[in-house]
């Protein structure tokens, strides 16, 4: 047998931890093979989820031996995919330690063929505790195989929230609404955070949509993202109107696929409109957001420094991770909008509250949205506050703030 893994187990014992910066979701050891499932980590490419693993891993590390803590990144190029891989790799930990592990760390295993299969066989033959990682939606709740449902906890990584943003760079919130928060782009000097951001976005479009779903033509792919960047609703008959008007004949079988793949890669999220009808939900214009609001200014033809956009893409994502139940209200007869309902309350973002116009625009849609919906927990999130005063009936909340609740 060769020994794919000996070389990449004595490595491990040497190997120094990197420092890691806090996250406000670490790892929680307490969950790593509770009720004898995986932990699984997951969520869009680079927004850290190896360094979470290297942050329990450190935690684990102050009362156990490294072979008791082993970590693999299938990313490795000496790592070979193919069927057998995986059959190695505990007869292999054993012969390389003497014994098994206590808990095993293994970095984007979907690229493995049979992963799921033999992951599911060490849960029920062993006590090792395992977490896995990737960025694919193969590894999400939606999507994780058959054998597995049921026997895997899933943790999503985001990009960094607004406070994590700050313990990496400080307090710059027109940075965090332009730039986003990858840690790596965070950290990285400002004139190359637009190049990393654009490499992500090439990097999933190859890998996770192209390479994945075994799809030859790149170009109608990336014309209908940057679209939907330079949108601020979607639905796939107006997309497949705009295509139409820019001389590009894409059928509305493949938007609906796009769309879907978009998604599943973590790259965007969609919100429906509120109706009781989820037939109807489905057939009203969703609102679509970008993981990263970075994406929006690295991609975006028509960002010109568009905060009123980077802003509600950063409170969606905020909101999300508390619960991804979230809807966006639309007046029946008057057409007026609020953006974000969830759990009975209303949220209601605009960057700029200073122009009367927008003040009153923004309050009354609120306002009526509470009547409508006889709901009266109504917020209005802001960065520039209003001249105008505000009526009771709204809670008026500056954008950091709510982004540091």
């Amino acid at each position: 047998m060769n020994s794919i893994f000996s070389p990449l187990l004595q490595e491990w014992l040497s190997r120094p931890l990197p420092q890691v910066i806090h996250r406000d979701q670490p790892v929680k050891l307490e969950n790593i093979g509770l009720l004898g499932k995986a932990l699984v980590v997951t969520g869009f490419r680079r927004t850290g989820k190896t360094y979470l693993l290297f942050d329990a891993i450190s935690r684990l590390l102050a009362t156990l031996p490294r072979q008791k803590v082993v970590y693999l990144n299938f990313e490795d190029e000496r790592i070979p995919i193919q069927e057998d891989t995986l059959t190695q790799l505990l007869p292999q930990i054993e012969k390389a330690y003497g014994f098994l592990p206590d808990y095993l760390f293994l970095d984007e295993l979907q690229n493995q063929p049979g992963w799921s299969k033999w992951l599911r066989r060490i849960l029920d033959s062993s006590s090792i505790k395992i977490v896995v990682t990737g960025s694919s939606s193969q590894l999400s709740s939606f999507e994780i195989p058959t054998e597995l449902r049921g026997r895997a906890w899933e943790q999503i990584v985001y990009p960094l929230s607004f406070p994590e943003f700050t313990r990496f760079q400080g307090p710059s919130f027109t940075d965090f609404l332009i730039y986003g928060g990858f840690p790596e782009v965070v950290l990285a000097p400002q004139e190359k955070k637009i190049e990393l951001l654009q490499s992500y976005f090439q990097t999933v479009v190859k890998r996770e949509i192209l390479d994945r779903h075994h799809l030859k033509n790149e170009e109608p792919l990336k014309t209908v993202l940057k679209l939907l960047l330079n949108s601020t609703s979607v639905t796939v008959s107006k997309t497949y109107n705009d295509l139409k008007s820019l001389g590009l004949a894409i059928g509305k079988t493949t938007l609906n696929q796009y769309f879907s793949y978009f998604r599943d890669s973590y790259f965007t999220a969609e919100v429906s409109r509120l109706s009781a009808s989820a037939k109807n939900r489905l057939l009203y214009s969703r609102k679509l957001y970008v993981i990263d609001s970075g994406f929006i200014t690295a991609l975006s033809a028509r960002f010109s420094q568009n905060y009123g956009r980077l802003l509600e893409n950063q409170i969606y994502w905020h909101l999300r991770r508390r619960d991804p139940d979230i809807f966006y209200y639309r007046h029946p007869h008057t057409g007026q909008e609020v953006d974000f309902v969830q759990d009975s309350r209303l949220y209601q973002v605009c960057y700029d509250l200073s122009d009367p116009d927008t003040f009153e625009r923004e309050t009354k849609s609120l306002i009526q949205a509470g009547k409508k919906l006889k709901v009266t927990n109504l917020n209005l999130v802001f960065h520039h506050p209003a001249i105008l005063p505000l009526s009771p009936a709204i809670t008026a909340i500056p954008a950091t703030d709510f982004l540091s609740s």
